[in-house]
C-alpha cells in the first residue's frame, strides 16, 4: 500500500520498527511515509473520545490505539444494512452456486 499523500511505495523494512505510520482517513486504513509524517496537517480521522489520530480500521470497526474506544465504521453501516437485503442475498447465493458448480 502506498503513502496516501505522496504515493511513495513502502520498501522492505530494515530490522526493527517500521518508520511508516498507520492511520485512518475517511474511515479507510492508510499508510503515511516518514517524509509526509513531517507535515502538520495529515488530515487523518481522530478518535471521538480522546482526539488521538492513532486509529486502526479493521473488520468494519475503527479502534483507537490510545484509549481503546471502538466504533462501527460509518462506511460499513451501509454494508451491514445492505447485507440483509434479499436481492443481495440472492445475488451472493447465485454467485456461490456458479463458483462451486452447484445447479
Amino acid at each position: 500500500m502506498p503513502c496516501y499523500r505522496c504515493g511513495a511505495r513502502q520498501t522492505d523494512p530494515v530490522r526493527g520498527a517500521s518508520p511508516w505510520k498507520r492511520g485512518v482517513r475517511h474511515e479507510a486504513q492508510v499508510l503515511v511515509c516518514p517524509d509526509c509524517q513531517r507535515a502538520h496537517d495529515l488530515d487523518l480521522d481522530a478518535c471521538v473520545s480522546c482526539g488521538s489520530t492513532a486509529l486502526i480500521c479493521r473488520l468494519g470497526e475503527v479502534e483507537c490505539r490510545s484509549c481503546g474506544a471502538v466504533r462501527l465504521a460509518r462506511s460499513c453501516e451501509s454494508l451491514v444494512s445492505a447485507a440483509g437485503s434479499p436481492d443481495l442475498s440472492a445475488e451472493v447465493e447465485a454467485a456461490l452456486n456458479r463458483v462451486l458448480g452447484r445447479s
